[in-house]
């Protein structure tokens, strides 16, 4: 899921992992949609979900970032399906993160006012 900061072409990405059991985010990453983004998502793994398997899309940075045996490629119908429903819930309760919007982030970092 992406938004943008400032400007539009400024895209940043909301990179999740997911705990099919529980349903709760249990790692997550901001930045580009590459391997980088997504080596900083997985080593904000914990150690306890790290030998699961983990479903993800087609999306080429997952294959060259997730361990080969762990690594199980899925439509969004199939196994993905519980982090798709929780991307549309967040794009529903959170404007910024709506596909086409008014409302967006001036800075990636938030910067408290009168701050000294």
């Amino acid at each position: 899921m992406w938004s943008f900061v400032d400007q539009r072409k400024n895209k940043v990405w909301l990179w999740l992992a997911l705990c099919r059991r529980t349903r709760q985010i249990v790692a997550y990453a901001l930045g580009c949609r590459g391997q980088a983004t997504c080596r900083v998502l997985w080593r904000r793994i914990p150690r306890a979900y790290k030998n699961s398997l983990c479903y993800s899309d087609f999306w080429a940075a997952y294959a060259q970032v997730v361990p080969a045996p762990q690594h199980h490629r899925s439509e969004k119908r199939g196994q993905t399906n519980h982090i798709e429903r929780w991307n549309n819930t967040l794009r529903q309760r959170v404007g910024r993160l709506v596909r086409r919007t008014l409302s967006f982030s001036k800075d990636l970092l938030h910067k408290s006012q009168g701050a000294g």
